[in-house]
């Protein structure tokens, strides 16, 4: 079953997260970890994030520098995989397009489809994270044009217009949206304008970026219904759990902290002060979201798995 049937077919709102790939040379034990605590509040799907190789700069003898190029949390898909077949749940690799090569999602594609992992999160990705060689690559540079690829492989036409064999079981996907718009969006309306164009040519649901004023998801939700936007737009959300994210998650995410949750943060002496915050402010959001009929919550775990356990031990 699709994703997207799921999430319209249950009863009640869908539990679901995100995990991270454990950084190079560690164990897989974390995610396991991460699942084995989550599980009981039954998720219908864990979603794992991609991240493109980065070059740094090492000292290898005699004081030389070279220039490496690492990819420090390898095996989306390795992952992926595990999890499906460890646990029966639904695993949805996250598919980027930048920072990778046109032909390297070919591969990715061909690898999932011969494992049986059939449902994608398909994103852009951050191009401020690019270095000056990554922007040279032949990568897709929005969305959309990764979106026409996946659509080109389920109907067998590869890259070059070469035939493929068609996958058994087409790839089904979701995308991401932006309640607050996205940092290179002009204005909220080319922001629907684009999402419909997603929806139209096949997205099956759409997961918002993170957000923690509910009342931006409730009109955004009412802006795309109004543009004929009717795939389920999926709630993401995420307790803080840090000081120091008061600052960090507007930097990198572009989302508004509200004043309420400002003040109460600022007056935190230490994060276990600061993770009680979130913990209650994350369970208020979950409350009201629910209770307005969102078809599912989607928590970004990084960092926060016993925070989103005790918030679904109180919502779900």
């Amino acid at each position: 079953m699709k994703i997207s049937e799921i999430i319209n077919d249950n009863q009640k709102p869908v539990f679901s997260f995100e995990i991270l790939p454990p950084l190079k040379g560690k164990s897989i034990k974390q995610v396991f970890h991460t699942i084995d605590r989550l599980k009981e509040f039954d998720p219908k799907y864990i979603n794992i994030t991609t991240h493109h190789s980065e070059n740094i700069y090492k000292e290898v003898s005699n004081g030389v520098i070279h220039k490496v190029n690492v990819r420090k949390r390898p095996g989306s898909v390795a992952i992926a995989a595990a999890i499906q077949n460890k646990y029966g749940i639904k695993a949805v690799p996250h598919i980027v397009s930048l920072g990778f090569t046109k032909e390297e999602t070919e591969y990715a594609l061909i690898d999932l489809s011969f494992l049986g992992v059939t449902d994608l999160l398909l994103l852009r990705g951050d191009s401020n994270k690019l270095d000056a060689e990554q922007r040279k690559m032949d990568s897709h540079q929005f969305a959309t044009e990764l979106q026409e690829q996946v659509n080109n492989f389920n109907n067998g036409i590869g890259l070059e217009g070469d035939k493929l064999a068609a996958p058994d079981v087409p790839f089904t996907y979701g995308m991401a949206c932006y309640p607050e718009k996205h940092e290179e969006s002009p204005n909220m309306e080319s922001e629907i304008h684009f999402t419909k164009i997603k929806a139209d040519n096949g997205a099956g649901y759409l997961v918002t970026q993170m957000f923690f004023d509910n009342q931006k998801y409730f009109d955004f939700v009412a802006k795309c219904r109004n543009a004929g936007i009717t795939i389920p737009i999926v709630p993401g959300i995420k307790p803080i759990y840090t000081r120091r994210q008061l600052s960090i998650l507007p930097k990198i995410f572009r989302t508004d902290i509200p004043s309420d949750l400002e003040k109460e943060l600022r007056n935190c002496k230490t994060d276990d002060d600061a993770r009680e915050v979130g913990i209650e402010w994350c369970t208020m959001q979950s409350r009201e979201l629910i209770e307005n009929g969102v078809p599912g919550i989607h928590y970004y775990a990084l960092g926060a798995t016993e925070s989103i356990y005790r918030i679904a031990k109180e919502v779900y």
